[in-house]
């Protein structure tokens, strides 16, 4: 049906207009960053501008602008061309999105090609504003600051594997140390080596036997960006069985990543199994980007590789925000915007996160500060699957919340939240529950989840995820007793479905249940 034909429609309701965007945050103005890159020009049209911004739109196109710049020096003509008609159609787009801001990046190709100012002459003509040429330290940092934007107090080295380039600096928590670049991009080396895989590793080695960023990794976190390397990842995922296909921080154990990366250079990466889900597209530089990170994880020793989706461009609007606004916690601000845009009540779902401090501190429930934060996160996300059929509820929630684009959460984070729904909806004997989402988390982040769930399970059954009335529910601990009080003029809540979940969440924590 056409827009036109939508607009016939009438509602019974005669103020409401169904065709005017609900589906955003009000008054949320799109932001985009074209990303020029040595391998890939891409554009990422946001939401807003906000502490954890959402993707609205995602295109790239692989125009292969570094190919042969290491050995000509030039970029070449049908590369250029391919780049400009990707820019033609991204002015277009932004254009008809209503776009108001708009960042231009350009990386190695375009700063280290002797016909580079050509070509970002044409770039203005097209974008309408001058793109803005990064040098590797440039790259670093930012690169550095989208890891910060999406990670909870990363501890290590970043680094951004592009076409042209790998861009090398130490973060921990919000302090960066000085960056450096090194002309190892999958495209470069692809060309230095002739061809060779062995002897990409070989100038890699070299390279980077000197890097002062990795001899300060020894033990710590390894943070990897870049589609090469994210690809990389996901052959990996898929090669082991991973339960959950989110490629943001997922984890690989140093040594294990040692050998995946030799198996990638050894081996024929047509034959892996897997290799289904990497695009055909980013296949020929696998075993280049395993060049580089196996000489990465063997010169630094990083206990881990975590794979990060943000980087140079989400740093880059990480770094426009107010000081106020980057303090802002990513996960619980990505939490409330989904609270607002699917909750019937955003502020019964705060009056729950603050209700449920008060009753944790008054049964004595232990949590760390991570814990803290997973369970005011699952307050926020209670009732977003509330337009489901109620026999759906949880496993719709359930996957929603487990594949959406969250940052400042790691996998286990992910399966709490996903689980504490689905208890909430579906029961807490979690007989329906996956076994791929227990194999995510261990037994006492499972069982503090059931914990969640079962508690909003109760507030459910006392007010109905209605706002105005849980703080007055009082809950104290009596002995080895624990007392839910109601106020006399709230009598009326009391019914065997409370009395039934109340007993039940006080229960996990070994307490018996009294109501009066």
């Amino acid at each position: 049906m056409t827009l036109q034909g939508h607009s016939q429609i009438e509602s019974s309701d005669k103020n409401l207009d169904k065709l005017t965007m609900q589906g955003r945050i009000s008054g949320s103005v799109p932001v985009a960053v074209v990303d020029i890159g040595s391998n890939s020009v891409r554009l990422v049209m946001y939401e807003r501008e906000a502490r954890a911004p959402v993707p609205m739109y995602n295109e790239k196109h692989l125009c292969g602008l570094g190919r042969g710049v290491g050995v000509t020096g030039k970029l070449e003509e049908k590369a250029v061309d391919a780049a400009l008609a990707a820019l033609r159609r991204f002015r277009f787009l932004m254009d008809t999105a209503g776009v108001k801001n708009k960042y231009v990046l350009a990386t190695a190709a375009a700063r280290d090609a002797s016909n580079g100012p050509d070509f970002l002459r044409q770039v203005e003509e097209i974008c309408g504003i001058e793109a803005l040429v990064l040098s590797g330290e440039d790259e670093a940092r930012k690169s550095a600051l989208g890891v910060v934007s999406a990670m909870l107090d990363p501890c290590g080295v970043v680094g951004d594997l592009g076409g042209g380039s790998l861009e090398l600096v130490s973060v921990d928590g919000q302090t960066l140390g000085v960056g450096a670049t090194h002309p190892l991009g999958g495209l470069r080396l692809q060309d230095m080596s002739e061809g060779s895989v062995k002897q990409a590793q070989k100038i890699a080695k070299n390279e980077l036997v000197q890097s002062e960023q990795l001899k300060e990794l020894e033990g710590k976190t390894f943070y990897a960006i870049g589609g090469t390397w994210r690809a990389l990842g996901k052959l990996h995922m898929a090669s082991v069985g991973y339960p959950l296909h989110v490629m943001h921080h997922y984890e690989i154990d140093g040594e294990e990543a040692l050998e995946f990366c030799h198996q990638c250079i050894r081996d024929d990466i047509e034959d892996f199994s897997g290799i289904s889900a990497v695009s055909k597209s980013r296949r020929s530089l696998l075993p280049y980007g395993a060049a580089v990170l196996h000489e990465v994880i063997r010169k630094g020793k990083p206990k881990r590789i975590v794979f990060s989706s943000l980087g140079v461009r989400e740093g880059h609007l990480y770094e426009l925000l107010p000081a106020e606004i980057q303090q802002e916690d990513p996960l619980l601000s990505a939490c409330e915007d989904l609270c607002v845009l699917r909750s019937r009540s955003p502020q019964y779902a705060h009056e729950l996160a603050d209700w449920l401090d008060k009753v944790y501190e008054a049964l004595e429930v232990a949590e760390t500060d991570y814990e803290k934060r997973l369970r005011r996160a699952a307050c926020l996300l209670t009732d977003m699957g509330w337009r489901a059929h109620p026999d759906y509820r949880g496993t719709q929630s359930l996957n929603v919340i487990a594949h959406s684009t969250f940052i400042g959460i790691d996998h286990p984070g992910r399966a709490y939240l996903a689980m504490s729904n689905y208890f909430r909806h579906e029961g807490l004997s979690g007989a329906k529950l996956s076994g791929r989402m227990r194999e995510m988390s261990n037994l006492h982040l499972r069982t503090m989840a059931q914990i969640t769930g079962a508690a909003q399970r109760l507030a459910h059954a006392a007010v109905g995820d209605l706002p105005g009335v849980l703080d007055r529910l009082d809950i104290r601990l009596a002995d080895d007793t624990a007392v839910l009080t109601l106020p006399d003029d709230l009598k009326m809540l009391r019914h065997s479905k409370l009395e039934r979940r109340f007993t039940s969440f006080v229960r996990l924590l070994g307490y018996d249940a009294q109501i009066v």
